[in-house]
Protein backbone atom coordinates (compact mmCIF):
# COMPACT_ATOMS: atom_id res chain seq x y z
CA UNK A 1 0.00 0.00 0.00
CA UNK A 2 2.75 2.73 1.44
CA UNK A 3 4.54 1.45 -2.34
CA UNK A 4 1.69 2.54 -4.24
CA UNK A 5 0.74 5.37 -2.14
CA UNK A 6 4.27 7.27 -3.07
CA UNK A 7 3.71 5.99 -6.71
CA UNK A 8 0.44 7.56 -6.85
CA UNK A 9 1.92 10.83 -5.41
CA UNK A 10 5.28 11.08 -7.21
CA UNK A 11 2.40 10.44 -10.31
CA UNK A 12 0.23 13.22 -9.09
CA UNK A 13 3.46 15.51 -8.58
CA UNK A 14 4.66 14.56 -12.21
CA UNK A 15 1.31 15.43 -13.67
CA UNK A 16 1.43 19.16 -12.00
CA UNK A 17 4.73 20.11 -13.21
CA UNK A 18 3.80 19.35 -17.19
CA UNK A 19 0.88 21.46 -16.36
CA UNK A 20 3.21 24.32 -14.83
CA UNK A 21 5.53 23.58 -17.76
CA UNK A 22 2.71 24.31 -20.10
CA UNK A 23 1.86 27.22 -18.73
CA UNK A 24 4.76 29.15 -18.70
CA UNK A 25 5.67 27.78 -22.26
CA UNK A 26 2.06 29.65 -23.27
CA UNK A 27 3.15 32.68 -20.94
CA UNK A 28 6.39 32.71 -23.06
CA UNK A 29 4.63 32.54 -25.98
CA UNK A 30 2.24 35.47 -25.77
CA UNK A 31 2.36 37.88 -27.80
CA UNK A 32 4.42 40.89 -26.51
CA UNK A 33 3.02 44.27 -26.45
CA UNK A 34 4.22 46.66 -29.15
CA UNK A 35 6.79 48.79 -28.85
CA UNK A 36 6.29 52.77 -28.85
CA UNK A 37 7.24 54.63 -31.43
CA UNK A 38 9.48 57.26 -30.38
CA UNK A 39 9.30 61.20 -31.68
CA UNK A 40 10.66 64.01 -30.28
CA UNK A 41 8.85 67.56 -30.66
CA UNK A 42 10.87 70.57 -29.86
CA UNK A 43 9.41 73.39 -28.29
CA UNK A 44 9.80 77.29 -29.12
CA UNK A 45 10.13 78.49 -25.60
CA UNK A 46 10.83 77.46 -21.98
CA UNK A 47 8.10 75.56 -19.78
CA UNK A 48 5.38 77.73 -19.90
CA UNK A 49 1.56 76.72 -20.74
CA UNK A 50 1.66 78.34 -24.00
CA UNK A 51 2.58 74.18 -24.92
CA UNK A 52 -0.08 72.81 -22.52
CA UNK A 53 -1.91 70.73 -24.75
CA UNK A 54 1.49 69.54 -25.29
CA UNK A 55 2.35 68.27 -21.84
CA UNK A 56 -1.32 66.98 -21.05
CA UNK A 57 -1.04 64.87 -24.19
CA UNK A 58 2.23 63.41 -22.69
CA UNK A 59 0.92 63.10 -19.11
CA UNK A 60 -2.65 61.89 -19.70
CA UNK A 61 -1.06 58.97 -21.87
CA UNK A 62 -2.75 60.23 -25.16
CA UNK A 63 0.84 59.74 -27.01
CA UNK A 64 1.14 56.34 -25.55
CA UNK A 65 -2.17 55.41 -25.74
CA UNK A 66 -1.84 56.46 -29.84
CA UNK A 67 1.37 53.97 -29.74
CA UNK A 68 4.12 56.82 -29.47
CA UNK A 69 6.78 57.54 -27.19
CA UNK A 70 7.17 61.39 -27.62
CA UNK A 71 10.24 63.34 -25.86
CA UNK A 72 9.41 67.22 -25.32
CA UNK A 73 12.18 69.26 -25.64
CA UNK A 74 12.31 72.34 -23.92
CA UNK A 75 13.39 75.76 -25.93
CA UNK A 76 14.66 78.82 -24.68
CA UNK A 77 16.90 82.13 -26.20
CA UNK A 78 19.25 80.05 -28.05
CA UNK A 79 16.95 77.17 -29.72
CA UNK A 80 15.30 77.71 -32.93
CA UNK A 81 13.26 74.49 -33.61
CA UNK A 82 13.45 75.15 -37.34
CA UNK A 83 16.91 74.21 -37.19
CA UNK A 84 16.52 71.42 -34.66
CA UNK A 85 14.46 69.75 -36.85
CA UNK A 86 15.87 70.51 -40.03
CA UNK A 87 18.99 68.85 -38.39
CA UNK A 88 16.68 65.65 -37.67
CA UNK A 89 17.34 65.69 -34.00
CA UNK A 90 13.90 66.20 -33.62
CA UNK A 91 10.79 65.32 -35.97
CA UNK A 92 7.99 67.97 -35.01
CA UNK A 93 8.70 71.35 -34.16
CA UNK A 94 6.56 74.49 -32.41
CA UNK A 95 6.77 77.92 -33.90
CA UNK A 96 5.34 81.07 -35.49
CA UNK A 97 4.04 80.77 -39.13
CA UNK A 98 6.62 83.61 -40.23
CA UNK A 99 9.57 81.89 -39.10
CA UNK A 100 8.61 78.54 -41.04
CA UNK A 101 8.51 80.72 -43.93
CA UNK A 102 11.28 82.10 -43.09
CA UNK A 103 13.42 79.46 -43.24
CA UNK A 104 11.65 77.61 -45.98
CA UNK A 105 12.85 81.31 -48.19
CA UNK A 106 16.11 79.71 -47.51
CA UNK A 107 15.69 76.79 -49.03
CA UNK A 108 14.73 74.34 -45.71
CA UNK A 109 12.34 71.83 -46.37
CA UNK A 110 9.96 72.99 -43.63
CA UNK A 111 6.33 71.76 -43.95
CA UNK A 112 3.30 73.20 -41.40
CA UNK A 113 1.14 70.15 -40.57
CA UNK A 114 -1.25 71.35 -37.86
CA UNK A 115 -1.95 75.19 -37.07
CA UNK A 116 -2.85 75.41 -33.60
CA UNK A 117 -3.40 79.01 -32.52
CA UNK A 118 -6.40 80.45 -34.57
CA UNK A 119 -5.64 83.88 -33.98
CA UNK A 120 -2.54 86.51 -33.49
CA UNK A 121 -1.93 87.09 -29.60
CA UNK A 122 0.12 90.19 -30.31
CA UNK A 123 -0.87 93.67 -29.01
CA UNK A 124 0.52 96.76 -28.05
CA UNK A 125 0.06 98.43 -25.07
CA UNK A 126 -0.45 102.56 -24.43
CA UNK A 127 -1.41 104.16 -20.92
CA UNK A 128 -5.16 104.97 -20.93
CA UNK A 129 -3.71 108.62 -19.96
CA UNK A 130 -1.76 108.93 -23.31
CA UNK A 131 -4.62 109.70 -25.26
CA UNK A 132 -3.43 106.97 -27.70
CA UNK A 133 -5.82 105.29 -28.79
CA UNK A 134 -4.89 103.89 -32.06
CA UNK A 135 -1.81 102.89 -34.42
CA UNK A 136 -2.19 106.11 -35.81
CA UNK A 137 -1.80 108.08 -32.99
CA UNK A 138 1.40 106.52 -32.43
CA UNK A 139 2.67 108.85 -35.16
CA UNK A 140 5.88 111.03 -33.71
CA UNK A 141 5.86 108.41 -30.66
CA UNK A 142 8.65 105.96 -29.41
CA UNK A 143 6.91 102.36 -29.73
CA UNK A 144 9.09 99.37 -28.46
CA UNK A 145 9.25 95.88 -29.80
CA UNK A 146 11.88 93.19 -29.17
CA UNK A 147 12.84 92.97 -32.95
CA UNK A 148 14.93 90.05 -34.36
CA UNK A 149 11.46 88.81 -36.66
CA UNK A 150 9.17 89.65 -33.66
CA UNK A 151 8.18 92.90 -35.29
CA UNK A 152 6.78 92.65 -38.59
CA UNK A 153 2.67 92.78 -37.23
CA UNK A 154 3.48 95.86 -35.68
CA UNK A 155 5.73 97.14 -38.16
CA UNK A 156 2.45 96.33 -40.49
CA UNK A 157 0.03 97.95 -38.60
CA UNK A 158 2.48 101.37 -38.52
CA UNK A 159 3.52 100.96 -42.56
CA UNK A 160 -0.83 100.96 -42.91
CA UNK A 161 -1.02 104.14 -40.89
CA UNK A 162 1.74 105.99 -42.94
CA UNK A 163 4.52 105.52 -40.77
CA UNK A 164 7.93 104.00 -42.20
CA UNK A 165 9.24 101.94 -38.97
CA UNK A 166 12.09 100.21 -40.98
CA UNK A 167 13.71 103.44 -41.17
CA UNK A 168 12.08 105.20 -38.34
CA UNK A 169 10.09 107.93 -40.63
CA UNK A 170 7.33 108.66 -38.44
CA UNK A 171 7.77 107.06 -35.97
CA UNK A 172 11.08 106.06 -33.32
CA UNK A 173 11.44 102.80 -32.45
CA UNK A 174 12.86 101.39 -29.50
CA UNK A 175 14.17 97.75 -28.75
CA UNK A 176 12.08 96.13 -26.20
CA UNK A 177 13.80 93.63 -23.52
CA UNK A 178 12.23 90.70 -21.99
CA UNK A 179 10.31 92.41 -19.60
CA UNK A 180 7.74 95.75 -18.99
CA UNK A 181 10.23 98.28 -17.40
CA UNK A 182 10.51 100.87 -20.15
CA UNK A 183 6.63 100.61 -20.94
CA UNK A 184 6.31 100.78 -16.62
CA UNK A 185 8.28 103.89 -16.10
CA UNK A 186 6.89 105.57 -19.23
CA UNK A 187 10.24 105.68 -21.31
CA UNK A 188 8.49 104.57 -24.22
CA UNK A 189 4.94 105.71 -25.00
CA UNK A 190 3.92 101.77 -26.66
CA UNK A 191 5.15 98.69 -25.72
CA UNK A 192 4.43 95.45 -27.57
CA UNK A 193 2.93 92.08 -25.26
CA UNK A 194 1.63 89.14 -25.69
CA UNK A 195 -1.82 88.76 -24.58
CA UNK A 196 -0.83 85.80 -22.29
CA UNK A 197 2.44 87.18 -21.06
CA UNK A 198 3.39 90.63 -21.44
CA UNK A 199 -0.03 92.14 -20.66
CA UNK A 200 -0.45 89.91 -17.44
CA UNK A 201 3.41 91.19 -16.20
CA UNK A 202 2.40 94.59 -16.45
CA UNK A 203 -1.16 93.74 -14.68
CA UNK A 204 1.14 92.07 -11.98
CA UNK A 205 2.99 95.78 -11.58
CA UNK A 206 2.19 97.97 -8.71
CA UNK A 207 1.41 101.55 -9.26
CA UNK A 208 3.59 103.65 -7.47
CA UNK A 209 0.86 106.46 -7.17
CA UNK A 210 -1.75 104.25 -5.64
CA UNK A 211 0.51 100.93 -4.41
CA UNK A 212 -2.47 99.05 -6.42
CA UNK A 213 -2.02 96.91 -9.21
CA UNK A 214 -2.36 97.82 -12.37
CA UNK A 215 -5.47 97.44 -14.22
CA UNK A 216 -6.96 96.55 -17.58
CA UNK A 217 -8.34 100.32 -17.31
CA UNK A 218 -5.20 101.61 -16.80
CA UNK A 219 -4.44 100.44 -20.57
CA UNK A 220 -5.25 100.39 -24.26
CA UNK A 221 -5.03 97.27 -25.68
CA UNK A 222 -4.44 97.73 -29.18
CA UNK A 223 -4.58 93.72 -30.72
CA UNK A 224 -2.70 93.31 -34.09
CA UNK A 225 -5.66 90.79 -35.23
CA UNK A 226 -8.11 93.79 -34.65
CA UNK A 227 -6.44 96.26 -37.02
CA UNK A 228 -5.72 93.51 -39.78
CA UNK A 229 -1.91 92.93 -39.32
CA UNK A 230 -2.28 89.39 -37.22
CA UNK A 231 -0.12 86.74 -38.52
CA UNK A 232 -0.45 83.52 -37.57
CA UNK A 233 1.35 82.16 -34.23
CA UNK A 234 2.16 78.59 -32.92
CA UNK A 235 2.02 75.50 -35.39
CA UNK A 236 3.30 72.12 -35.63
CA UNK A 237 6.05 71.49 -38.37
CA UNK A 238 8.11 68.46 -39.79
CA UNK A 239 9.98 68.21 -42.80
CA UNK A 240 8.66 67.31 -46.35
CA UNK A 241 11.79 64.79 -46.52
CA UNK A 242 10.24 62.79 -43.16
CA UNK A 243 6.79 62.80 -44.56
CA UNK A 244 7.39 61.46 -47.80
CA UNK A 245 7.30 58.07 -45.88
CA UNK A 246 3.62 56.63 -46.21
CA UNK A 247 4.80 55.19 -43.08
CA UNK A 248 5.67 58.61 -41.17
CA UNK A 249 2.49 60.22 -42.72
CA UNK A 250 0.83 57.90 -40.52
CA UNK A 251 2.79 58.80 -37.41
CA UNK A 252 2.06 61.91 -37.82
CA UNK A 253 -1.56 61.42 -37.78
CA UNK A 254 -1.39 60.03 -34.44
CA UNK A 255 0.86 62.12 -33.12
CA UNK A 256 -1.40 65.17 -34.03
CA UNK A 257 -4.77 63.57 -33.20
CA UNK A 258 -2.84 63.01 -29.79
CA UNK A 259 -1.78 66.50 -29.35
CA UNK A 260 -5.28 67.81 -30.70
CA UNK A 261 -6.38 65.86 -27.82
CA UNK A 262 -4.52 67.41 -25.34
CA UNK A 263 -5.36 70.94 -26.46
CA UNK A 264 -9.14 69.52 -25.84
CA UNK A 265 -8.49 67.92 -22.94
CA UNK A 266 -6.77 72.27 -21.61
CA UNK A 267 -10.06 73.73 -22.59
CA UNK A 268 -11.88 71.43 -20.79
CA UNK A 269 -9.70 71.34 -17.43
CA UNK A 270 -7.66 74.61 -17.64
CA UNK A 271 -6.61 74.25 -13.65
CA UNK A 272 -5.25 70.26 -14.49
CA UNK A 273 -2.98 71.92 -17.20
CA UNK A 274 -1.96 74.56 -15.22
CA UNK A 275 -0.81 72.01 -12.38
CA UNK A 276 0.70 69.97 -15.37
CA UNK A 277 2.28 72.75 -16.75
CA UNK A 278 4.18 73.93 -13.02
CA UNK A 279 4.96 69.76 -12.90
CA UNK A 280 6.95 70.38 -16.13
CA UNK A 281 8.82 73.10 -14.97
CA UNK A 282 7.84 76.12 -12.38
CA UNK A 283 9.39 78.85 -14.46
CA UNK A 284 6.74 80.88 -14.23
CA UNK A 285 4.56 81.08 -10.82
CA UNK A 286 0.32 79.51 -10.66
CA UNK A 287 -0.90 82.93 -10.79
CA UNK A 288 0.57 84.10 -13.93
CA UNK A 289 0.39 80.22 -15.68
CA UNK A 290 -3.41 80.50 -15.02
CA UNK A 291 -3.97 83.80 -16.89
CA UNK A 292 -1.38 82.63 -19.48
CA UNK A 293 -3.84 79.49 -19.60
CA UNK A 294 -7.02 81.18 -20.57
CA UNK A 295 -5.18 83.67 -22.85
CA UNK A 296 -4.01 80.97 -24.78
CA UNK A 297 -7.17 78.89 -25.01
CA UNK A 298 -8.26 82.39 -26.37
CA UNK A 299 -5.80 81.77 -29.03
CA UNK A 300 -6.93 78.44 -30.00
CA UNK A 301 -10.82 78.79 -29.08
CA UNK A 302 -13.23 78.34 -30.77
CA UNK A 303 -11.33 76.91 -33.77
CA UNK A 304 -11.41 77.07 -37.77
CA UNK A 305 -14.72 75.81 -39.10
CA UNK A 306 -12.39 72.67 -40.58
CA UNK A 307 -11.95 72.12 -36.71
CA UNK A 308 -8.48 72.44 -34.69
CA UNK A 309 -4.93 72.02 -36.54
CA UNK A 310 -6.73 72.77 -39.94
CA UNK A 311 -4.88 75.77 -41.54
CA UNK A 312 -7.22 78.52 -42.33
CA UNK A 313 -6.30 80.10 -45.60
CA UNK A 314 -6.96 83.37 -45.27
CA UNK A 315 -4.98 83.88 -42.08
CA UNK A 316 -2.01 81.87 -44.10
CA UNK A 317 -2.44 84.73 -47.05
CA UNK A 318 -2.28 87.42 -44.83
CA UNK A 319 0.74 86.05 -42.95
CA UNK A 320 2.42 85.33 -45.96
CA UNK A 321 1.67 88.68 -47.96
CA UNK A 322 2.60 90.62 -44.47
CA UNK A 323 5.94 88.37 -44.23
CA UNK A 324 6.73 89.11 -48.09
CA UNK A 325 5.99 92.68 -47.58
CA UNK A 326 8.66 93.03 -45.10
CA UNK A 327 11.12 90.87 -46.12
CA UNK A 328 10.97 88.33 -43.98
CA UNK A 329 10.69 86.26 -47.38
CA UNK A 330 11.80 87.64 -51.12
CA UNK A 331 9.39 85.42 -52.67
CA UNK A 332 5.77 84.04 -52.44
CA UNK A 333 5.64 80.96 -50.83
CA UNK A 334 4.27 77.58 -51.92
CA UNK A 335 3.79 74.28 -50.38
CA UNK A 336 4.87 75.74 -46.96
CA UNK A 337 1.68 73.80 -45.50
CA UNK A 338 -0.72 70.65 -45.75
CA UNK A 339 -3.87 69.90 -44.28
CA UNK A 340 -4.30 66.67 -45.14
CA UNK A 341 -2.76 65.19 -42.14
CA UNK A 342 -4.51 67.42 -39.77
CA UNK A 343 -7.65 66.68 -41.38
CA UNK A 344 -7.83 63.27 -40.66
CA UNK A 345 -6.44 64.14 -37.57
CA UNK A 346 -9.74 65.77 -36.62
CA UNK A 347 -11.63 62.93 -37.89
CA UNK A 348 -10.29 60.97 -35.80
CA UNK A 349 -11.14 63.34 -32.53
CA UNK A 350 -14.70 63.31 -33.72
CA UNK A 351 -14.71 59.56 -34.18
CA UNK A 352 -13.54 59.23 -30.58
CA UNK A 353 -16.49 61.83 -29.35
CA UNK A 354 -13.77 64.93 -28.69
CA UNK A 355 -15.23 68.50 -30.06
CA UNK A 356 -12.32 69.62 -31.87
CA UNK A 357 -14.03 72.91 -32.80
CA UNK A 358 -15.05 74.53 -29.14
CA UNK A 359 -17.63 77.07 -30.26
CA UNK A 360 -19.53 77.07 -26.86
CA UNK A 361 -16.30 77.49 -24.95
CA UNK A 362 -16.15 80.33 -22.80
CA UNK A 363 -12.93 82.09 -20.97
CA UNK A 364 -12.20 82.20 -17.18
CA UNK A 365 -12.10 85.53 -15.43
CA UNK A 366 -9.19 85.45 -14.02
CA UNK A 367 -7.92 87.75 -11.12
CA UNK A 368 -3.65 88.83 -11.01
CA UNK A 369 -1.78 88.94 -7.76
CA UNK A 370 1.54 90.96 -7.27
CA UNK A 371 3.75 88.89 -9.19
CA UNK A 372 2.08 86.46 -10.80
CA UNK A 373 2.08 84.24 -7.48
Amino acid sequence: MRKRWVVGVAALLAVAIAATAGLATRASAAPKQAKLTKITLQLKWVPQAQFAGYYAASLKGFYKAAGLDVTLKNGGPDIIPEQVVASGQAQFGVDWLPSLLSARDKGTDLVNVAQVFARSGMTQLTWKSSGIDTIAKMKGKKVANWLGGNEFELFAALTKNGMDPSHNKGVTIVQQPFNMDLFIKHQVDSASAMTYNELAQVLESKNPKTGKLFQLSDLNVIKMQNVGTGMLEDGLFSTGSWLKSSANQAIAVKFIAASLKGWAYCRDHAADCVAMTLKEGPTLPAGHQTWMMNEINKLVWPSAAAGIGVMNTAGYAQTARIAKQFGVIKKAPSGAYRTDLATKAVASLKAAGIDPYGKSWKPAVVKLTAGGK
